[in-house]
């Protein structure tokens, strides 16, 4: 039985649903690809000019998240070779969000720019962010992670091309909490930097902050623990849930505050104005985080 109908048994009917846990979770790694693209796309258009090499992640993440959904229908043939082709996807992820990571940190003048210690935080806050582009490299590390089979079950060892195997020091499932614990985490420390540009004046800004500590300390948790209680599945849930709708309430209020009079939507004020998809990235993470707790049988589908 799955991590989710044990505490919520009417999800048992997820079990009957056609994807497997891992399967759900490549397709949500697929439109989190097309998120990320569209979302840079907003964010570099700030400037009024997009440069070349800034169309770089917003190609990529569009073409990555319909290559996956391609590789998704692959599937139904050969997962082998879908798996492949994720993973080389997946991988160019990684490269794509560590290299913009690295390029915005050397705008920002903190590495090789010789910017002072003690205006680092002030610099972070108002320079290119950082952690935006290594949303890329966690979904390419969520996505690798799901694309391959473990088998047997919870034992950790996937199952790669041809007879070939490897042996990862923990289950799928724990991979995930970890995962996840390390993207709310991001996700936090980005919503933090991004409030601080008002100086955290409006006391519900602190709301996602802590959701998200909360998040963080109880995903991990999870992933530390070989077999936790129903108890600890329970406050994971309640966690996950709380990130949800933090997220959702978040895109509703960024969405009202860049609407004009009588309601009326300016695209200027939603480029250059409060960032409404951002706060969906802890809804994002919470969704992901529900889905980990699905039933992790894989080799019925293979």
């Amino acid at each position: 039985m799955s991590y989710l109908a044990t505490v919520f048994p009417p999800a048992r009917v997820v079990n009957r649903l056609p994807l497997t846990r891992d399967q759900v979770m490549l397709l949500l790694a697929a439109i989190t690809e097309i998120f990320l693209g569209i979302d840079i796309y907003f964010a570099h258009a700030i400037s009024g000019t997009i440069k070349t090499n800034e169309w770089i992640p917003i190609v990529f993440g569009i073409a990555a998240g319909v290559a996956l959904l391609l590789a998704g229908l692959i599937a139904l043939r050969s997962r082998s070779l879908a798996s492949g082709l994720a993973s080389v996807v997946f991988l160019g992820s990684i490269i794509v969000g560590l290299m913009g990571a690295y390029f915005h940190l050397v705008r920002a003048n903190l590495i090789g720019g010789g910017a002072p210690v003690a205006q680092a935080v002030t610099v972070l806050i108002w320079a290119p962010p950082f952690l935006g582009p290594l949303f890329f490299a966690l979904n390419g590390v969520l996505g690798i992670s799901a694309a391959w089979v473990e088998t047997p079950v919870n034992s950790g060892r996937l199952r790669l091309l041809g007879n070939a195997h490897v042996q990862m020091p923990y289950s799928k499932t724990r991979a995930y909490f970890f995962i996840v614990s390390i993207g709310i985490l991001a996700t936090t420390i980005s919503s933090v930097l991004d409030h601080a540009r008002v100086n955290l004046e409006n006391p519900w800004v602190w709301v996602p902050t802590a959701a998200g500590v909360f998040a963080v300390a109880v995903s991990a948790y999870l992933g530390f623990i070989a077999r936790p209680t129903r108890n600890d599945l329970r406050i994971y849930l309640s966690a996950m849930v709380l990130l949800c709708l933090v997220g959702i309430v978040g895109f509703l209020l960024h969405v009202n505050t860049n609407l004009i009079a009588n309601g009326s939507i300016l695209l200027e004020r939603f480029v250059r104005g409060s960032p409404f998809l951002a706060p969906l990235v802890f809804a994002n993470w919470g969704l992901i985080g529900l889905v980990a707790l699905l039933d992790p049988a894989e080799e019925r589908h293979a």
